[in-house]
């Protein structure tokens, strides 16, 4: 069981809120996606409040999700099993007698029981009243016993109808033993096949799950499953050309976009624009695609997807909102202006006269509310030079459009509402409210810390309003932040015209170098201080062996140094990364440790490094990004030890040889803002767009869904042809690979 995500920890709250999500990479064999709701103590290991687990089918049945509450149910240690087992079962018949023949060769992933986070693994074989055991192999998760194991059977025995079992357990010299999974094969099969081998996945007991009606709680979750075939890059590239095409020389109803925009269901809308944006950035064509996009929104008046720009803003969001933000979660001021909400218990005494009155916590709210508004309109209004210049072409050429679609004076300020409507109300508004969410904060903010932070949200959307609402909301009790609104108004106009002036010449050359990620190749994707151990051989030092050094991840290579400010860094080529994968906490008798398999190019050597991550978000973070920009990588290993070399042997396995013990992982946990770009994968989703709408394609763009020529066609119906045509392509594609799968494949797990 892999741990995939970890949110954040809300402090003393019986019903909390999260609000987060999470795009994961999830192995194809994967067959349940569990929730564990646990309670974080500061001293000790954390307790399971309860657990929700669905079974891939259940989610995959869903084609729009699940959305719904659902009931914890109670952690059954017994139905917590995980692991494969490696088997060889034979039926051998003689005269005088029957014997099931049954090999248990190995097993790999066993869930741990024992303290030390492994456990002591035998198995055991079942069929009717006749039992047999394996020996105990101590202290591992990843047994090998290679042992037979014979019973004899009766003649009358051999019903066809009868159950195999195969159990694992873990031995405990005190107690009672624990279950570790079991496999069940029908007899019947032993009757068709002469021998039958293979891994089959270990499974629970049985479904004891109770759901305790809500006692335990209730969790309510939105999850969808997509599964999706990425073609490699050539088969894409004729989608590629048609999209560029429709910014280079842009049509208002005849371009592949504007046919993509007419057969996008609105629930897909924003994840289409976020696409795209990543697509273009990674032709160098951003700024001619939301020039595009602009000029839609100016000329139908309608208010959608600049929001995409959240795509290439966020490390500037950072720079400008990160000290202000960091700022009120360690003040942790309590503040409020509703009357109705002030709660005279909620604050320290600040009078030495007495209680505190109304009157004097909403003084204080407002002080410390305009310091704070202060703050942060002075960062954005003096952060021209770090808005990127993508932003500021895109807002430039938004700005044109504005003027040439309202001209007259009286729409003076319309320029204006249109940039500062996106840069604050959509912008760094929900940033401020939300800091978490956007990556400025490890946490969600406490009650009164996010009571803080909405009442500066509402602020500052009235200034990306410029004031032109204040005094005709319900909310008169904002009215003490009135004047520092209205004095913000001519420094946000500067501000605004300050953004656009710039050559756009400058900004398409900043945008015009293809990309495979949002950050160039230079930026760093992750960094920070970590605890490193290079194994030079099979003999590894002691967990003493770790030195703290400060690590730069980018899309080409991972490096590291003593301190963050030295340029003479050691690097590892990105390429040359074979797996990446959490190490067992019994290896080094140490938590949140992963290794970096690596392959030179010149010889061939594998090289392992160690890395210990301050915590399991930490880690995670660094797996998911680590394994994100060598995905594409063309020797990736296919099995890994989980442990250490020591003493001559694995600690996993307890196995001499090289060869990993078990299958390596893929889960990838996605941040939208700095994930680097898919191609194929950002392609493979608008194709499957173009598919569920390519009826309406036809009979909208091509002649009422009739066949046509050339010379009958109207303008518009050529591309439509064109953009057919691809996908038609596409989908043979798909076919021809899926039907080669099929060839391909020369088992079937039984139990799966």
């Amino acid at each position: 069981m892999e741990n995939l995500a970890l949110t954040a920890t809300v402090w003393k709250n019986l019903n909390p809120f999260w609000g987060e999500e999470y795009t994961l990479h999830l192995p194809m064999g994967f067959h349940t996606l569990s929730f564990l709701v646990m309670d974080e103590d500061t001293i000790g290991h954390d307790d399971v409040i309860g657990k929700i687990t669905l079974g891939k089918e259940i989610i995959g049945s869903q084609a729009k999700g699940i959305d719904s509450w659902l009931n914890l149910t109670r952690v059954d240690p017994d139905e917590e099993v995980q692991g494969e087992i490696h088997l060889s079962l034979e039926l051998l018949r003689d005269r005088k007698r029957r014997r099931l023949r049954c090999q248990v060769i190995e097993a790999r992933d066993l869930a741990p029981r024992d303290i030390s986070g492994t456990s002591d693994p035998f198995a055991r074989v079942l069929f009717n009243n006749h039992s047999a055991e394996t020996s105990i192999i101590k202290k591992t998760r990843f047994p090998h016993w290679e042992e037979t194991l014979d019973l004899e059977l009766d003649a009358e025995e051999l019903s066809e109808e009868a159950m195999v079992t195969v159990e694992v357990w873990d031995w405990d010299m005190v107690g009672k033993n624990d279950f570790l999974g079991k496999v069940e094969i029908p007899f019947a099969c032993l009757h068709k096949t002469p021998r039958l081998e293979g891994w089959f996945r270990l499974l629970p007991l049985g479904n004891n799950e109770v759901d305790a009606g809500g006692k335990l709680g209730a969790l309510r979750l939105k999850v969808r499953l997509v599964e999706d075939q990425i073609l490699p890059s050539m088969y894409y590239q004729p989608l590629i050309d048609l999209l560029v095409e429709s910014v280079i020389s842009p049509a208002e109803d005849s371009s592949a976009l504007s046919m993509l925009e007419e057969v996008t269901i609105v629930e897909s809308r924003q994840d289409v624009a976020m696409t795209l944006v990543k697509i273009y950035l990674g032709q160098g064509l951003v700024v001619p695609f939301l020039d595009y996009l602009n000029t839609r929104e100016v000329n139908h008046t309608s208010n959608r997807s600049l929001i995409s720009q959240l795509a290439v803003g966020m490390l500037y969001l950072h720079e400008v909102l990160k000290p202000i933000i960091n700022r009120i979660f360690d003040e942790r001021k309590y503040i409020e202006l509703d009357p109705c909400k002030i709660d005279l218990n909620r604050t320290r005494r600040i009078s030495f006269k007495g209680a505190v009155s109304e009157a004097e916590i909403r003084d204080s709210s407002v002080e410390m509310l305009q310091t704070y508004l202060t703050s942060i309109i002075e960062s954005i209004v003096a952060s021209v030079d770090q808005c990127p210049p993508v932003m500021r072409v895109a807002f430039k050429q938004l700005h044109k459009r504005v003027e040439e679609q309202f001209s007259e004076p009286e729409n003076e300020d319309v320029k204006y509402l249109a940039i500062g409507g996106f840069f604050f109300l959509r912008f760094f508004a929900p940033a401020i409210l939300t800091p978490k969410l956007f990556h400025l904060r490890d946490q969600h903010a406490d009650t009164r810390t996010s009571r803080t932070l909405l009442l500066l949200a509402k602020a500052l959307q009235s200034v990306g309003n410029l004031g032109l609402q204040l005094g005709h909301g319900k909310e008169q009790w904002m009215a003490p932040l009135h004047p520092i609104i209205l004095r913000s108004v001519a420094s946000v106009k500067d501000f605004l015209d300050k953004l656009i002036d710039i050559d756009h010449d400058i900004g398409k050359a900043v945008s015009s170098v293809p990309q495979r990620a949002v950050f160039m190749p230079s930026v760093t994707v992750k960094e920070g201080y970590l605890h490193k151990y290079k194994a030079e051989g099979p003999q590894l030092l002691s967990r003493f062996a770790f030195k703290k050094r400060y690590f730069w991840l980018t899309s080409e290579s991972l490096s590291y140094a003593k301190t963050s400010d030295l340029q003479v860094r050691s690097s590892i080529p990105v390429q040359c990364v074979c797996a990446v994968e959490r190490v067992d906490e019994n290896a080094f008798q140490q938590q949140n440790v992963m290794q970096v398999i690596t392959q030179d190019d010149d010889d061939g050597r594998m090289h392992t490094m160690y890395i210990q991550c301050k915590n399991v978000n930490e880690l995670n973070q660094w797996l998911s990004a680590i394994r994100k920009v060598s995905i594409y990588n063309v020797h990736m290993l296919p099995s890994f030890h989980p442990g250490v070399h020591r003493g001559g042997k694995w600690t996993c396995c307890l196995q001499a040889d090289r060869a990993g013990c078990s299958r390596t992982h893929s889960a990838v946990t996605l941040g939208d803002w700095s994930d680097p770009l898919d191609p194929d994968v950002e392609s493979q989703m608008i194709y499957k767009q173009l598919l569920q709408g390519k009826d309406k394609l036809r009979s909208v763009f091509v002649c009422n869904g009739a066949e046509c020529n050339v010379q009958m066609m109207k303008p518009g119906q050529s591309v439509a042809a064109r953009l057919l045509a691809v996908i038609e392509d596409l989908e043979q594609a798909h076919a021809a690979f899926q039907h080669r799968e099929k060839e391909d494949t020369s088992c079937v797990i039984l139990n799966s």
